[in-house]
C-alpha cells in the first residue's frame, strides 16, 4: 500500500491531473514535491505526491525495489487516480524520479506532457551515491549504503535492474511533450544529462535552466520557479479549461485553515478564492498575504476606488492614483492626538500618490475624499464583532 498526498484546487473541479515522482529516497514530503505539488493545485491542477515503496508512509521494503519498480509504482497510482475518474495528464519527475517519468509516460494512457527536475539521462547515474560499496554489493548480494545520512540496505537485484535500461531509444519514441529542468551547477546530476533528454527528444520539448538552484531545489524560491515553468509548460499541451471560482454568495466570506501548516487558511470572498497565511519568520509558509495583510489591502483598494468615483463625479483630470500602507501598534501615550492613553494602539499610515492635471487645492481635497472612504470610516468608528457556533 503506497502512501500520498492530493493536493486539490480550493475551488471548483480539477482543470487537469498530475503525479509527482521524488528524488532518490527523497520522498513526498520533499521541498521540490511540496512547493511544486501546492503551486499546481494552486492553479487548478490537481497534483498526487506519493512515496515510492519501502519510503515515508508506504509499505514495502526499499532494499527490494529499484527503477523498474518506481515505474511500477508510477503505473498503479495513475491506475488509482483513473479508477476515481481524474486521470492524469501530467507527470512531474525530480531526480531518478524523472527518469521514472520518462519511461512510465509511453505506459500510461493520456499522458499529454512530462516535466523532468535535475533528471539523469541514464537511470544507473544513482549507483555513483553508492561509492567502494557497490563492490560489495556485486560480491555479498546486498550491502549497506549511507544515502541522505539515512542507512539502506540495497540489493545485487538493483544494480542488475539499471543494466537492462535503454533511455536514448525510450525518450526518442516518447509522445507527450517533454520539459526539461536542470540547474547549470547541480553537483549531484551534472547537466549534460539535460543536454542527452534534450537531443534524445523529439519535439515539442522545451528547456529551462534552473539558474543558481542545487539538487534537491532546496531553496523555496528556486521550487516555485520550476512550478511556474510547469504551469507555463503544461497551460500550453493540457488544453486547460478557465479556472472555475469558489460558489459563495455576494455578501459572504468563508475562511478555514487549509490543515498545511499552522496558518495557511483558504478564503472565499464573494466568488473569488485566496490563500491566507503568515510570513516564514512567524512559522508560517508566506503562502498569501497575512490578515493584517488583507486588512490594508482592503483600505488601500477602497482608497483609491473612492478618489477614482469622486473624480469622475467632479471631472477631475486623475490619471492614477496609488497607496502604501503601513502597519504598527505603538504606545498610546506615544500619540499626541489619541484619546486612548494606556496600553497599546494600532497605527495606520498611507502614502498617497495622486497623479493628473490638476492645481494644489484640488489635490488637497483629493486627499481629504481618501479619508472618506467606507472601510476608512468603518475602521475608525465603533466596531462589532459578533461570533457564534454552528453545528
Amino acid at each position: 500500500m503506497l502512501s500520498g498526498r492530493m493536493e486539490l484546487p480550493f475551488a471548483g473541479e480539477p482543470r487537469a491531473v498530475a503525479i509527482f515522482a521524488h528524488c532518490f529516497t527523497c520522498g513526498q514530503n520533499s521541498r521540490a514535491a511540496t512547493v511544486i505539488s501546492r503551486t499546481l493545485a494552486a492553479e487548478g491542477i490537481a497534483t498526487l505526491r506519493f512515496d515510492f515503496t519501502g519510503l515515508g508512509g508506504s509499505d514495502g521494503d526499499f532494499g527490494n525495489t529499484n527503477y523498474s519498480s518506481n515505474v511500477e509504482d508510477l503505473k498503479a497510482a495513475a491506475a488509482y487516480l483513473t479508477e476515481q475518474g481524474m486521470a492524469p495528464t501530467l507527470l512531474i519527475g525530480h531526480s531518478l524520479g524523472g527518469a521514472a517519468v520518462l519511461k512510465a509516460g509511453s505506459e500510461i494512457e493520456g499522458i499529454r506532457a512530462i516535466a523532468t527536475v535535475g533528471a539523469p539521462f541514464d537511470p544507473g547515474h544513482v549507483v555513483h551515491n553508492f561509492g567502494s560499496t557497490v563492490e560489495e554489493i556485486k560480491a555479498k548480494g546486498e550491502a549497506t549504503v549511507v544515502l541522505g545520512g539515512r542507512n539502506f540496505t540495497m540489493k545485487r537485484q538493483f544494480l542488475d535492474d539499471l543494466k537492462e535500461t535503454d533511455q536514448q531509444e525510450r525518450i526518442a519514441k516518447l509522445r507527450p511533450a517533454i520539459l526539461v529542468m536542470h540547474s547549470p551547477i547541480d553537483a549531484t546530476v551534472g547537466i549534460e544529462n539535460a543536454s542527452q533528454i534534450f537531443l534524445a527528444a523529439k519535439h515539442p520539448k522545451s528547456f529551462v535552466t534552473l539558474d543558481n538552484a542545487d539538487h534537491l531545489l532546496s531553496q523555496v524560491e528556486d521550487a516555485e520557479y520550476a512550478a511556474q515553468n510547469v504551469l507555463t509548460f503544461a497551460g500550453r499541451y493540457l488544453n486547460l479549461p478557465e479556472p472555475k471560482r469558489p460558489d459563495s454568495k455576494e455578501d459572504e466570506v468563508v475562511v478555514e485553515l487549509s490543515g498545511d501548516g499552522k496558518f495557511h487558511s483558504l478564503i472565499s470572498a464573494q466568488g473569488h478564492a485566496m490563500i491566507a497565511d503568515e510570513p516564514r519568520s512567524y512559522g508560517g509558509f508566506n503562502g498569501g498575504p497575512s490578515p493584517y495583510g488583507f486588512l490594508l489591502s482592503g483600505l488601500g483598494a477602497c482608497t483609491v476606488m473612492t478618489l477614482r468615483l469622486y473624480a469622475d463625479r467632479k471631472g477631475i483630470n486623475l490619471t492614477h492614483a496609488s497607496v502604501k500602507l503601513f502597519h504598527e501598534k505603538i504606545h498610546a501615550k506615544d500619540c499626541d492626538d489619541c484619546e486612548t492613553q494606556k496600553g497599546k494602539i494600532d497605527v495606520i499610515t498611507r502614502e498617497l500618490t495622486i497623479e493628473g492635471d490638476m492645481d494644489d487645492a484640488t489635490r488637497q481635497r483629493m486627499l481629504e475624499i481618501a479619508d472618506m472612504c467606507p472601510v476608512h470610516r468603518t475602521l475608525e468608528n465603533e466596531v462589532k464583532v459578533k461570533t457564534s457556533l454552528t453545528d
